[in-house]
């Protein structure tokens, strides 16, 4: 499968943004609208979109967006209007190595607190994308490395899918 470069680069943008606002965010749910079709709709934009390729992607903040405790749930009550084309969500997980893993308590409650104050903890930032065409990408960052992104269509899956199904 080809690479959507549009939708890369427009995770990859997304990205930045968040990132720009440090770590501990809550998820953030982010509009995707192509560029020349925002600028049809809203001429003004033209000077802050200079920059922008008329036929990529555009992101729109869901300010209001407030998933609570259960994301899965919280995605499952979204639909996206046809003007929008896709759809990208932005939140950070930590994550053990798998040794580390094994020795977590079955409760959920008391295993995110091992996991918070766990030394070998990884802090991630996964930015998930997906389209109208059916194109899926993802992109993350690991807390202390400022290098380059991990990628790929596969990166989160199951997240994946639950944002195509907002698209439906």
């Amino acid at each position: 499968m080809l690479v959507n470069d549009a939708l890369v680069a427009a995770l990859v943008e997304v990205e930045r943004h968040v990132g720009r606002l440090g770590w501990g965010q809550p998820a953030r749910l982010f509009a995707l609208v192509r560029t020349a079709d925002l600028l049809a709709a809203e001429p003004s934009l033209a000077a802050h979109l200079s920059g922008a390729m008329p036929d990529g992607y555009s992101s729109i903040e869901q300010e209001d967006f407030r998933p609570g405790t259960d994301l899965a749930e919280a995605l499952a009550r979204i639909t996206w209007p046809p003007t929008v084309a896709g759809c990208v969500l932005a939140l950070e997980r930590a994550f053990l190595p798998a040794d580390a893993e094994e020795q977590l308590p079955s409760d959920p409650d008391e295993a995110a607190r091992v996991v918070a104050a766990h030394p070998r903890r990884l802090d991630l930032r996964v930015v998930v994308g997906v389209t109208r065409d059916e194109d899926r990408h993802g992109v993350a960052r690991v807390r202390g490395e400022d290098g380059d992104l991990l990628s790929g269509a596969d990166l989160v899956p199951a997240l994946a899918s639950a944002l195509a199904h907002t698209l439906e």
